[in-house]
């Protein structure tokens, strides 16, 4: 028998961006794979990091994942993102991604993608699927500390679930805030003020989001922020909380507890280290409570704690949305593999 020619698609970013993903899309995907995962429809593998002798300019990140429920057949898929801090002097995004989809019966590959989009949209939908389930429904005050490229996602899609009253942002560096803030302005109606200090950021606010790209653990998320009926999420990539965070918390919910122990990196490793974050203290993953196993926020005053480290189920459940509608639009460039 002939061999088969294959071949498959190739979708740059200014093809992704053609396609008009919307918030209300990603947030879709994202809650489906999440019970998907909850159900044991998905597997995946812990992250690895691959990282070079660069100076410390960064590491790569290998997120490997299965989700059974996409298409007729399942879909896997692997992506790379780097994590470049310094890559804004050099005008680029501090996060780039590469990813690639598989048919999980032949190992036909069925494309290559620009990921850099899915890695900041699918960051903002795990963060909204997160609120929706643990936040309160009445928060009126986002707190948001970072202005990289999954800060804007995390923000307007927190601002598309609820009818917020203020958006307070911060960053290292005033350009980046300054900018961060008028990026915010000329999407949505609610007041964005831009702050100096994390401390301003967090004072009073229902939703607590620290994304800060620290170079060393630093506080800048303190436990003393943390109000009766706040809904934090610490996910930067060095820790910026204070090893006590967990003894308010009523509640602590992850994406993955396997995930969450693995790899050098995370605004909770000291804490699952240390024990303070152990299988006893976790109250459940995020898909236990979005398929109805446990449930959610049960009171007004709880104090309740969302870590997610960024599944690799969500980037192949955005990329196969992406796969689905460029090839619905006949989008991208179809290369000859072999």
């Amino acid at each position: 028998m002939a061999e088969q020619a294959i071949r498959l698609r190739f979708l740059s970013g200014t093809d992704i961006d053609a396609l008009g993903i919307t918030k209300e899309d990603a947030i879709g995907a994202a809650e489906s794979v999440v019970a998907a995962h909850g159900d044991g429809r998905t597997v995946f593998e812990p992250r690895t990091h691959l990282i070079p002798e660069n100076g410390g300019a960064g590491h790569f990140n290998v997120l490997r994942g299965h989700v059974s429920t996409l298409g007729e057949r399942g879909v896997s898929g692997v992506k790379v993102v780097g994590d470049f801090v310094p890559n804004y002097r050099l005008g680029l995004p501090s996060e780039l991604a590469l990813m690639t989809l598989y048919d999980p019966y032949t190992g036909v590959p069925l494309a290559i993608m620009d990921a850099t989009l899915i890695t900041e949209m699918r960051t903002g939908a795990m963060t909204a699927v997160g609120a929706k389930h643990l936040a309160r429904p009445d928060a009126k005050i986002l707190g948001h500390v970072g202005a990289r490229g999954t800060a804007f996602s995390n923000v307007t899609m927190l601002d598309a679930l609820f009818d917020l009253d203020e958006i307070r942002v911060t960053s290292r560096r005033p350009e980046s805030r300054e900018a961060f803030g008028e990026q915010l302005r000329a999407v949505t109606d609610t007041p964005v003020r831009v702050v100096a200090t994390a401390d301003e950021v967090f004072d009073g606010a229902d939703i607590l989001v620290e994304a800060s790209r620290l170079e060393k653990p630093s506080p800048l998320l303190r436990t003393a922020a943390v109000g009766p009926g706040a809904f934090v999420v610490p996910y930067g990539t060095v820790s910026a909380v204070e090893l006590d965070l967990l003894d308010v918390m009523d509640k602590v919910v992850v994406d993955d507890w396997r995930e969450s122990q693995s790899g050098r990196f995370g605004a909770l490793r000291a804490h699952v280290d240390t024990g303070r974050l152990s299988p006893e203290t976790l109250y459940a993953e995020l898909g236990e409570i979005v398929t109805g196993r446990k449930p959610g926020r049960e009171r007004p005053d709880e104090r309740i704690l969302f870590w997610h480290r960024g599944l690799s189920i969500l980037d192949v459940a955005l990329a196969h949305l992406i796969l689905t509608r460029a090839e619905a639009a006949d989008a991208g460039t179809m290369l000859r593999y072999r």
